[in-house]
């Protein structure tokens, strides 16, 4: 009645996976509740901080993630910070900062991008001024040097009004 190769057909084959090697999967490092590190963190994977750290963490190419248990008395240097638990120090986010609903943070923040979302306790200075090097490129291809600035302080001249660059100049 049954044949073996009607069975055989009917179920399809389930295919398994081999084991992804740790180079194809995010390698991060993680400080668990139960864990106090005092002194500098150092690395190249990100890190997830649930525990307490005093000190300095620079990760200047990873992401950094405070976790809502975490506490962390240190000033911090990454690619990107994620804080939900406790800070008290300096973040500075060479991409962004973004402190989560659950959070507190006293410090100031270095970063081109910062979120704040509604609910997140912040005290501190906020710095979101391009790198130096930025700035530099910045005022090399605007350059007024020469040209009057178009102001309108004057009662009876506006913006518009500004002299030409070349009225001055005589012709021959």
């Amino acid at each position: 009645m049954w044949k073996k190769d009607e069975v055989s057909q009917a179920q399809p084959e389930t295919a398994v996976r081999p084991y992804a090697p740790a180079e194809t999967r995010a390698e991060r490092a993680i400080i668990g509740p139960s864990i106090t590190i005092k002194g500098e963190l150092s690395g190249d994977e990100d890190l997830i901080i649930e525990g307490r750290v005093e000190g300095k963490i620079d990760l200047k190419q990873h992401k950094i993630t405070i976790g809502k248990k975490g506490v962390v008395r240190a000033d911090m240097h990454a690619k990107m910070i994620s804080v939900e638990g406790e800070v008290q120090g300096t973040l500075s986010g060479e991409e962004q900062v973004v402190l989560c609903k659950s959070s507190s943070v006293r410090g100031d923040i270095i970063a081109p991008r910062v979120t704040l979302e509604d609910g997140a306790k912040f005290k501190g200075s906020i710095d979101m001024e391009p790198k130096a090097q930025d700035k530099q490129r910045a005022s090399n291809t605007v350059s007024l040097e020469g040209k009057p600035p178009m102001t309108s302080s004057d009662p009876g001249r506006s913006a518009f009004d500004a002299p030409k660059p070349d009225a001055g100049i005589k012709r021959m």
